[in-house]
């Protein structure tokens, strides 16, 4: 099982245990809760009764007093009530009244007159000047018929003459309770869906922050490093700064050697032509021999100047894992860069063009010349006398897309995939080979500056380079 969907199960699984006992013990409280708010309002009504029906009790005329004609009236005045959608017909309230001894004097529901409540629990409490009820089931073949019944003393002179004892169905607040428990298990059903939902798109935003880290190292594996990703988060930064460290590390020595093997093949032609060409100068040559091999001599120390040079640029470039990002003109890049190369654009008669562009990239100045002046130099070495080379630049999202385009010869497709290695280049117009190393540089300074860098051949004929920075937003 991948470990994303582990999170995500482990994550829904706390989540639903943890409301299974919110939950269950909401709804284990909603039908105390409910009888105990009933219960309550029982006692206040219980209460007031008492104090009203205390003149029948004295009287003596308790079936024909102001309480026996509330209750008869009371037949006859259907309640229409809607109470947060649950309906409401008549009045559900049973009371009684008994006397000092216990004996029911006056029954609202006109069954329970003359009989000897005093060992009920609620008479019994109430006339011993305690708090007084009880829950009776009506049927007991039905565990739903239960009553609960309050009782309040009726007291003259600091006497209790009576009890007076108001009832109500339990089963009168089911409605209630079933809508109670309905929607604290629908809220539950919704947390539960919405906290699925956040787990599914925290697993999802690991997974894609791992599945680049993964990229990136399969890529290292291959040979064909990509730029370190941006995961987003603190730790996964730190996890991909270790891996771009251990990277550089384990390369190093394959590094090295790579470039100990490399560096003695280059300079193998350059030493071996310096070499015949001393030996030559040994003997004494006339004086325009002498002069021709003494310039093959220079030649070659240049070629290997610049080579070692390109190689120590080439080594701190790949050495560096991070570079601070600034605001860069691409207009001004496209400035230096025609400056710098007038001299080698004038002498094969190209016009290099581009349109003056207001946007700016986060890179570092330097690297970014330096990189954007190999492309040029390439664009330069391939295009014919007369050709033409374009620079553009465009954004894309947040990202900004610079082009060097020219009108040379294209790439050969053989050597499409190999371009971006290092030392391998191919023969210019004038026979000579490149160090090789500049296209590399370029890769290594996209990959500093997260991008990319592309090469492909455009119709009729040239090579379009485009080197991919993101923007930089002010």
């Amino acid at each position: 099982m991948r470990m994303g969907m582990r999170l995500l199960l482990g994550y829904f699984l706390i989540v639903a245990v943890a409301g299974w006992f919110v939950f269950s013990i909401f709804v284990q409280e909603v039908k105390p809760g409910v009888r105990r708010a009933m219960e309550g309002t029982l006692i206040d009504t219980a209460t007031l009764m008492a104090e009203l029906a205390k003149d029948d009790l004295l009287s003596g005329n308790t079936q024909h007093g102001r309480l026996a004609k509330a209750f008869a009236d009371l037949r006859y005045q259907p309640i229409n009530a809607s109470i947060s959608g649950i309906k409401k017909r008549r009045n559900e309230y049973l009371l009684y009244m008994t006397d000092a001894q216990g004996k029911v004097v006056f029954d609202s529901a006109g069954r329970a007159v003359g009989q000897d409540y005093s060992r009920w629990n609620d008479v019994w409490l109430t006339l011993r000047g305690k708090y007084g009820a009880r829950s009776t089931q009506i049927d007991p073949d039905d565990a739903d018929s239960t009553v609960m019944y309050v009782a309040a003393p009726i007291i003259h002179d600091g006497k209790i003459i009576g009890v007076l004892s108001v009832g109500k169905a339990n089963n009168t607040m089911t409605p209630v309770i079933k809508r109670s428990e309905h929607r604290i298990l629908w809220a539950g059903g919704a947390l539960l869906g919405i906290a699925l939902m956040i787990g599914g798109v925290m697993v999802w935003w690991i997974n894609r922050s791992i599945g680049k880290l993964v990229r990136y190292a399969d890529s290292v594996t291959l040979e064909q490093p990509v730029p370190l990703p941006d995961v987003g988060s603190s730790e996964l930064r730190k996890l991909a700064s270790a891996l771009e460290s251990m990277r550089v590390k384990l390369e190093g020595k394959n590094y090295i050697e790579h470039y100990v093997h490399a560096l003695t093949h280059e300079l193998k032609s350059p030493l071996a032509a310096i070499r015949g060409a001393a030996e030559i100068l040994q003997e004494a040559p006339p004086p325009q021999v002498a002069a021709r091999f003494t310039d093959n001599i220079l030649t070659q120390n240049a070629r290997m100047q610049v080579l070692v040079e390109k190689l120590l640029l080439q080594a701190k470039v790949e050495s560096r894992l991070e570079i601070p990002l600034a605001a860069v003109s691409v207009n001004a890049l496209f400035v230096r860069l025609r400056e710098s190369r007038s001299i080698q654009l004038e002498r094969k008669g190209i016009a290099l063009q581009y349109d003056e562009s207001d946007l700016q990239v986060a890179g570092e100045s330097e690297l970014l010349d330096e990189a954007l002046g190999n492309l040029l130099d390439n664009a330069i070495d391939f295009t014919p006398a007369g050709g033409s080379i374009w620079l553009t630049a465009r954004a894309q999202e947040e990202q900004v897309l610079i082009r060097v385009t020219d009108s040379g010869s294209g790439i050969p497709d053989y050597a499409l995939d190999r371009l971006f290695e290092r030392f391998y280049s191919l023969p210019r117009e004038n026979g000579h080979k490149s160090s090789g190393l500049g296209l590399a540089f370029v890769r290594e300074v996209a990959r500093l500056h997260r991008g990319s860098i592309q090469l492909v051949n455009v119709l009729p004929t040239g090579t379009e380079a485009t080197l991919t920075l993101h923007r930089h937003f002010t």
